[in-house]
């Protein structure tokens, strides 16, 4: 079989019954009839029967510079056919060495220091078994708890989805939850009633101190927290809340990681969205999926200088930092992330975002004028359509999963792909995407969302106005 003889559709679909698919429904294991993609260009995938589709969610948030690119395709052999794998275990590749440096260079304040995994979920692991080592090298080992929120995405690793906050990932596993503490969704959106915008970020910044004070600041080693929750639903705090949470850690000696392993890398129009959209210097940053825009698995914890230079250098110290994988750095990854950071700097990709990220958001904010669309949120190339039962009852319909594979079904049957989660409509397209493709992106979803809401009023599992209901969203 070759990459270009591949079987029918249905073949192709039974063979895929064979994979355990990430957030796979238990029931249908076996029974799956999934789209299967054949081939990507641009910002278009398509699938094995020929249909062209719009990549809204960019693969997973990570398809930065497209699909397709041959001078990215012609980095990654280059490197293999020069050297394909060296151990990170006392040895150096100069694609690694190289990078990391790069990194440093990018990235805000100090963060100089680069321990390379293969994704997300292991650079968050990586990042919150730093801090344990950390506080146990300078003498505090009772520094052990860690502050998340509710809503939250850090990753499948066993702490990593400790510290994620989303109650629906929670039904059938184990988590730590000993030194794993949860606070508030910062969701505007979601705030209590009677509560204005100020008043609900006066409370969540009130009640992180409240936390930290409560389990002791002796006893609290940080607080992550992504500048957007994404898979939280593109949740954007109010105004000034990054920067007072990160006051408040560091009053008590609370590190600060900032998940950015979905915001870095030109998603806000910037390479880190911690220093130059929300005005913070974190101690610890990870970042995975846009680093080589989804060509190959790479992530990365950003480490401060500060940080390592209590811990490193002595002779006194004889600590070892027994953490690490096999394709830690690894070098055929490592070029494609060079690679990728070099097309969108001649590009000017970051730019390109700011021109038409705010045009994006514009277009979703006209989706408000239909009766199921609560809110609509979003920041750069991120942006997300949230269905609830009518514009005063944020409740998300009876049907809340439902509604959300329904207005994807549409869509896809349109020439688009949505990533639903469970009410919300997500999207965060390639950022080489043009207002013309926005326009078809924007345009598509709301004929899904009104097909959808079609469905559910003639099954009778809604009941609310047959198409257009005017005024604004809950802010």
């Amino acid at each position: 079989m070759t990459l270009q003889n591949y079987p029918p559709t249905k073949e192709l679909q039974e063979k895929d019954n064979h994979f355990l698919h990430p957030w796979e429904l238990m029931s249908l294991v076996g029974h799956n009839e999934r789209t299967i993609i054949e081939r990507a260009e641009g910002v278009y995938v398509y699938d094995t029967d020929g249909n062209r589709l719009l990549d809204a969610p960019a693969g997973m948030w990570c398809q930065q510079i497209g699909h397709g690119r041959e001078e990215m395709a012609d980095a990654i052999h280059e490197q293999v056919m020069r050297m394909t794998y060296a151990s990170p275990w006392g040895l150096g590749t100069a694609p690694a060495a190289i990078l990391a440096e790069k990194l440093g260079e990018l990235s805000p304040g100090d963060l100089n220091q680069v321990f390379f995994s293969t994704g997300g979920s292991e650079a968050v692991d990586s990042a919150l078994r730093f801090v344990m080592f950390y506080f146990n090298n300078i003498g505090q080992p009772d520094k052990k708890h860690i502050i998340s929120r509710q809503k939250a995405y850090h990753g499948c690793t066993y702490l990593g989805s400790s510290v994620s906050g989303k109650e629906r990932d929670k039904s059938w596993f184990d988590f730590e939850t000993g030194f794993i503490h949860h606070i508030s969704d910062p969701n505007p959106y979601r705030r209590p009633d009677g509560m204005s915008v100020e008043e609900f970020g006066d409370f969540l910044v009130e009640e992180l101190e409240n936390k930290i004070k409560e389990l002791g600041p002796d006893k609290v080693a940080a607080f992550i927290a992504e500048p957007i929750l994404g898979a939280g639903g593109v949740s954007v705090p109010p105004e000034g809340y990054h920067r007072r949470t990160w006051e408040v850690c560091k009053s008590y000696d609370v590190l600060y990681i900032s998940d950015e392993v979905v915001t870095a890398f030109g998603r806000l129009g910037h390479w880190f969205a911690s220093k130059d959209v929300f005005d913070i210097e974190p101690d610890i940053i990870t970042v995975a999926k846009g680093i080589t825009s989804g060509y190959l698995p790479m992530g990365a914890t950003l480490i401060s200088d500060r940080l390592m230079s209590r811990i490193s250098g002595g002779e006194e110290n004889d600590s070892v930092f027994s953490c690490g994988y096999t394709y830690s750095g690894h070098p055929v990854v490592s070029a494609a992330a060079l690679k990728n950071i070099e097309i969108m700097e001649r590009e000017n990709l970051l730019a390109h975002v700011r021109e038409v990220g705010p045009y994006m958001q514009e277009k979703l904010q006209e989706l408000n004028d239909i009766a199921i669309v609560g809110n609509v949120r979003g920041k750069g190339l991120m942006g997300c359509v949230e269905c609830v039962i009518g514009k005063d009852n944020r409740d998300p319909l009876t049907m809340d999963y439902e509604i959300g594979n329904r207005i994807d079904a549409h869509c896809q049957a349109l020439g688009l792909l949505v990533r639903p989660l469970v009410n919300m409509c997500v999207m965060s397209p390639p950022l080489i995407i043009t207002k013309a493709q926005i326009d078809e992106m924007v345009g598509i979803l709301r004929q899904g969302i009104e097909k959808a809401m079609d469905d559910v009023a003639r099954e009778g599992l809604w009941s609310g106005p047959a198409q257009i209901m005017g005024g604004p969203s809950v802010a």
